[in-house]
């Protein structure tokens, strides 16, 4: 039987509702896996957010996407996209060029060293999926990815 949220954090005194349960159990959710996705990929030299933009870049091709398309499609909100895109740039990761008929847009693309980065991570990121969430079935899952839908478009 899983562990109740209200045992997981020690908590003495019942939730105020049902509501503030869930809410409270996607936050604990989320930082659980977040923390679990880190330590996989500290060995790479890489976070969480540095590799949603190099596989929102590779999705992107050859194009590449200016910095606010990537900041429209990354998973967690950044507060500073640029400075985030500056780093990856110093680690050789992506790649940044003006464009040449609107001096105002910047696309980025990702480097081949990004790419190799990323084919080295594909195995070990399915792998780590398997292993957090393949005890539950597929009806289940699709359960949770509807629900969690639900949540977030009503938010």
């Amino acid at each position: 039987m899983p562990t109740r949220l209200q045992d997981e954090i020690k908590q003495t005194k019942p939730f105020s509702s049902l509501e503030e349960e869930a809410a409270l159990s996607i936050e604990r959710t989320a930082a659980v896996v977040g923390h679990r996705i880190a330590e996989m990929l500290r060995p790479y030299n890489v976070t969480a957010t540095q590799y949603n933009v190099l596989r929102i870049l590779r999705g992107a091709g050859e194009r590449g996407l200016c910095r606010h398309e990537v900041r429209d499609r990354l998973i967690a909100q950044v507060p500073d996209v640029t400075r985030l895109l500056d780093r990856m740039e110093d680690a050789g990761l992506v790649e940044r060029e003006r464009d040449e008929t609107d001096r105002r847009l910047v696309n980025t693309r990702i480097t081949r060293a990004g790419l190799r980065l990323l084919d080295e991570l594909d195995a070990p990121i399915t792998e780590f999926q398997r292993r957090e969430l393949g005890h539950l079935s597929r009806e289940k899952l699709r359960t949770l990815i509807d629900l969690l839908a639900e949540a977030r478009n009503r938010a």
